[in-house]
């Protein structure tokens, strides 16, 4: 009878280590199996990409803005600009080669209120609101097709202006400081898109090398490298869902631009797989 227990008590024990033997086994398999896609998940990079082709002479006026009332405490306000040397609607001449997204409505305009997220204009005219009692900075630039901005100076314009009590519009002068504008990422990027995702974004009155500046970006809470150089770049890495990006514009020495609203601005942006967008 006690050697039955004993090679019972034996026979437990050796099937019980052979079946933790095979679930580590199949542990170990497994976390094999799914390393490589974590780690590809967590490479999180920014790095330089090519500006793309130049528009010699490519120029951007406003040749008026006009407000008038609207329902409410708001006015209509319409702005009609000017487009010299370049053509709205056009796919720009390198967007087969470029793997970011493009918009298949061709080449706009970026047209950034108080740095809220851009509306992309194909026509030279554009109306919006805004509320009585208020100032406003508005920033248009030329876009490339898949969204990289022109970044000579005549291919911008800044223009300040505030609505009084009755609704009137009265341009002011625009701020001399520093000032950062937040343009791409924005939206959803499905697919193929979601590979290399662009960062851009606008400087007026700053010269980083010059004035001593710098950005720091932060994404989903990582701080990545430096920007040094006013230029477009690519963010891989990015997981699917939700994303977020705060871009901050300070000192060399790291200390912030105090007392100016345009030195920090953040965005949230979706990737997803495929269609639908859940």
């Amino acid at each position: 009878m006690k050697k039955t227990l004993i090679l019972s008590s034996l026979a437990c024990g050796l099937l019980f280590t052979a079946c933790k033997d095979n679930n580590e086994s199949k542990e170990n398999s497994q976390q094999e199996k799914e390393t490589p896609k974590e780690t590809v998940a967590t490479q999180l990079s920014l790095e330089k990409t090519a500006a793309g082709p130049e528009f010699p002479g490519a120029t951007l006026l406003i040749k008026d803005l006009t407000a008038k009332p609207a329902e409410g405490d708001s006015v209509s306000v319409t702005i009609n600009y000017e487009v010299k040397n370049y053509e709205l609607k056009a796919q720009t001449s390198d967007a087969k080669d470029r793997t970011c997204n493009n918009s298949k409505d061709g080449q706009h305009i970026h047209f950034i209120l108080d740095n809220a997220p851009y509306a992309a204009l194909y026509a030279p005219t554009h109306t919006f609101k805004v509320a009585k009692n208020s100032e406003h900075h508005l920033l248009s630039f030329l876009s490339r097709s898949y969204h990289l901005s022109l970044k000579n100076k005549e291919a911008y314009q800044l223009v300040s202006f505030k609505i009084d009590d009755k609704g009137n519009l009265k341009k002011i002068e625009n701020p001399k400081t520093p000032m950062l504008f937040y343009s791409r990422p924005k939206g959803t990027y499905v697919g193929n898109d979601t590979k290399e995702v662009l960062l851009d974004f606008y400087l007026v009155n700053a010269d980083l090398a010059k004035d001593s500046l710098k950005i720091v970006p932060v994404v989903n809470g990582t701080n990545m490298a430096d920007i040094n150089e006013w230029q477009p770049y690519i963010l891989k890495g990015l997981p699917m869902g939700d994303n977020k990006i705060q871009l901050n514009l300070v000192k060399k020495d790291g200390k912030g631009l105090e007392n100016n609203p345009f030195a920090a601005v953040s965005r949230e942006f979706t990737l997803a797989e495929s269609e639908p967008v859940k």
